[in-house]
């Protein structure tokens, strides 16, 4: 890794509500169009459904719900952003994704403490782009472990093989 590497960090901005959020391109295998979802009976609530991708089945999570927003009211801008949470494939459905920027990590501040923020739990840290402010989510801290065990979403045990197929697009 360079020095360059460890100064800054690109980020994926996104709109949710009147937030404006961030996730590290790095975590973000693509970003695609909503396409029809399948439901899934008894899932979590914030889980609108799966989708099928290339043969991979995977679970919708909606991040308005998970943050306990209203449902949008224009859902024409919606994207879901294709990720993995301890080696497994998920979805993020955000209501738009707005640019692709680079954050100087110096810029990059703790979340305040005491302020309640939608969203805030699963924050990394808060930086101003163009004077406003953009909270950097840590994608890991989304879904708790009980979550993530209904989900079927676990890390692969240590030394093991892993039958995930691996894309030469990641």
């Amino acid at each position: 890794m360079t020095t360059q590497e460890l100064q800054e960090i690109q980020v994926a901005c996104l709109k949710m509500g009147d937030g404006l959020y961030a996730v590290d391109i790095m975590r973000i295998r693509e970003i695609i169009r909503v396409p029809k979802l399948a439901p899934l009976p008894r899932a979590l609530p914030f889980v609108e459904g799966v989708i099928n991708l290339r043969g991979n089945v995977i679970p919708v999570v909606d991040l308005r719900k998970r943050f306990g927003l209203p449902p949008a009211e224009n859902t024409e801008t919606a994207r879901l952003l294709i990720l993995s949470i301890s080696g497994q494939p998920i979805a993020l459905m955000v209501d738009e994704v707005t640019e692709m920027i680079t954050i100087p990590l110096r810029e990059l501040k703790a979340p305040p403490r005491g302020v309640r923020i939608v969203g805030g739990e699963y924050m990394v840290g808060l930086c101003l782009v163009r004077e406003v402010p953009v909270m950097l989510l840590n994608i890991d801290a989304l879904l708790t472990f009980q979550e993530k065990a209904e989900l079927g979403i676990f890390s692969p045990p240590k030394g093991g093989t892993s039958t995930e197929k691996k894309s030469s697009a990641c």
